[in-house]
């Protein structure tokens, strides 16, 4: 099973491609702020929907950004850690096999001055 992951709006964009089958499942989930409680319990339900657990991956696909600060870092670090764990390849939306994801914020970050 292959999967693609789009985190960069409070909707995560979750397809799920049957290796063997080609057969494509596209969720969109709304988990707005609860995505870092939730994420990982919702890509294991859809897996076993289709009777596979994570160990059934084989490739994994992250929408790298631009798009939601938070949403980027929840989901990069959630296929990051998928990738490195289950030893399968990791893309970007590019296509480019990458050996982490970066999120690309499409601007640099904002940080703001330390309160007193």
């Amino acid at each position: 099973m292959e999967l693609y992951l789009d985190t960069s709006t409070f909707n995560a964009l979750i397809r799920l491609t049957d290796s063997k089958t080609h057969e494509i499942f596209e969720y969109q989930e709304d988990l707005g702020r609860e995505m870092a409680e939730k994420l990982l319990s919702t890509l294991h339900d859809k897996l076993e929907k289709h009777g596979k657990t994570f160990k059934d991956l084989t490739k994994i696909t992250f929408m790298s950004g631009p798009g939601s600060f938070t949403g980027l870092r929840i989901g990069a670090t959630i296929v990051n850690t998928l990738a490195h764990d289950l030893e399968i390849p990791l893309f970007d939306h590019k296509g480019e096999k990458l050996p982490i994801i970066i999120p690309d914020y499409g601007r640099p970050a904002n940080i703001s001055s330390p309160r007193k």
